[in-house]
């Protein structure tokens, strides 16, 4: 899978880059034990360096040492977390998910989706638009208590709309019930962007972080 030799080499390149670091880190503390004898070799003989100025100095360079040293390990064990990330993830390729959305994904002639009812509602409808905005079906949910609703559009009546958008109306009388518009869709791979963010790839739309999908099927 692409997503994942991406990460594959994404790991290499951490890797040298954490060579690099301590490299570099190798490379200033021996620049600074040179600077440091040469101090010392040419201080004034009548007025030397305290003991109390040497052991700061020597322990700034073993400070900046160590910063350096806890860097690169941190960086390595973040590439390997986000290594375990899409290994643990891997699994969930193929099972469906709902996210906050109220854009369709057609699959096989049907479209799925799910509304978040924050009280119960008398009456709910779902206005099914096209690409322009303009309402091309309505589903008739009727009576709903308070939480998730699921509702499925049969899109093969209606062919070539390829991006359907839905819209949700939920009334308690003469009050208006507010819902949360949920769009359901398939993995289709797992992976991880440059910064490390742990991504799904669906089927019907562009990757989105992990951390925005509210449910499994």
């Amino acid at each position: 899978m692409s997503n994942v030799t991406a990460t594959v080499n994404n790991n290499q390149t951490a890797t040298g880059s954490a060579g690099a670091n301590a490299s570099d880190a190798a490379a200033s503390q021996d620049r600074f034990l040179k600077l440091f004898v040469a101090q010392l070799k040419n201080q004034d003989p009548m007025n030397p360096m305290d003991n109390a100025q040497m052991t700061t100095q020597m322990a700034q360079i073993n400070t900046v040492a160590g910063i350096e040293k806890l860097n690169t390990t941190i960086t390595s064990m973040a590439s390997q977390f986000s290594s375990m990330q899409v290994l643990q993830a891997t699994p969930l390729v193929g099972h469906d998910v709902l996210l906050q959305s109220n854009t369709l994904s057609v699959n096989n002639g049907v479209a799925r989706g799910a509304i978040d009812l924050e009280s119960s509602a008398e009456k709910v409808s779902v206005q099914i638009l096209d690409g322009a905005g303009q309402v091309v079906d309505t589903l008739s949910l009727g009576s709903q208590n308070a939480g998730r609703v699921n509702f499925e559009w049969n899109a093969a009546a209606h062919p070539g709309i390829t991006r359907p958008t839905f819209k949700v109306t939920a009334t308690q009388g003469k009050l208006a019930v507010n819902a949360t518009a949920l769009a359901r869709d398939t993995i289709a791979s797992i992976g991880v962007d440059s910064s490390g963010t742990l991504l799904a790839q669906l089927q019907g739309r562009q990757a989105v972080p992990y951390s925005a999908i509210k449910a499994f099927f």
